[in-house]
């Protein structure tokens, strides 16, 4: 007999959906305390602009036409439709933008162990200041967003998006060879990683040092071991992470931050 709904969404009962609106709420009531606006984007876009937000390709999206023929798209997140609203809406406006949202998304996955077709995102997207004093603003953000529910014990990792591909570039690994890599590193699938690797043309220490990077976690010791495996990419990285470590102890907040090189 078929489910009343289909796999991978849910009813939610009165109980559970007060629960959710409370914690909503506090979410809501923590990111306006510093400063951020709670806006609202269409559950429906374009497709081409949802594509055309992730250059490494956006998670799989329920695609359909509308009456006049355009392709059309579910949002598999919030932050390219929120990065459209401030393109389009404010450009008007002078930067920086905080804004903050709750709303559902959707993926188009065969679901599998708790894997959800419709779910919920809550964020911020601070868009424009650059450099690590955005960086340290949204973690800070963060930290009260998870005391504000009860997770103030919560640990935050914090990467950096630029390092590994930075690593790839010096190494000139480009094309599917690089999509494959960047796929198994998103996936934090190590074991995927060697083999992906161990099928480029590579030398013994070039791959020792893309499988050790992603490897590298815990306090500020994970900058200088990183950066003993040297490199430009690695140095840049690094100065970057290091800047905003420091802006965080400056708050209050790095005791609950973990460096997480694999992170991207």
């Amino acid at each position: 007999m078929r489910h009343p709904i289909p796999p991978g969404t849910r009813d939610v009962l009165a109980d559970e959906r007060r629960e959710l609106r409370r914690l909503e709420t506090a979410l809501i009531d923590s990111f306006e305390r510093f400063g951020y606006s709670e806006v609202q984007t269409p559950a429906i876009e374009y497709h081409e602009v949802l594509a055309r937000g992730d250059e490494r390709g956006a998670p799989a999206a329920y695609r359909f036409f509308d009456e006049a023929g355009e392709l059309l798209s579910l949002r598999t997140d919030m932050t390219v439709p929120i990065a459209r609203l401030a393109a389009s809406r404010l450009a008007a406006s002078e930067p920086p933008f905080r804004l903050c949202y709750v709303g559902s998304a959707y993926r188009a996955v065969r679901p599998q162990r708790g894997q959800l077709r419709e779910f919920v995102q809550a964020g911020v997207e601070l868009i424009g200041p650059p450099g690590p004093g955005g960086t340290v603003e949204v973690i800070a953000v963060l930290d009260a967003a998870l005391e504000a529910v009860g997770l103030g014990r919560a640990v935050i990792g914090l990467g950096d998006a630029l390092l590994y591909s930075g690593l790839l570039d010096e190494l000139e690994v480009g094309g599917e060879a690089r999509d494959r890599v960047l796929a198994q590193l998103a996936r934090h699938d190590l074991v995927g990683l060697e083999g992906e690797l161990r099928a480029i043309d590579l030398a013994a220490d070039e791959r020792r040092t893309l499988l050790r990077v992603p490897a590298l976690r815990g306090g500020r010791e994970v900058l200088e071991e990183a950066r003993a495996l040297g490199g430009a990419a690695v140095e840049r990285a690094t100065g970057r992470l290091s800047a905003v470590f420091d802006g965080l102890a400056g708050r209050g907040v790095a005791e609950r931050v973990i460096l997480d090189l694999g992170l991207v």
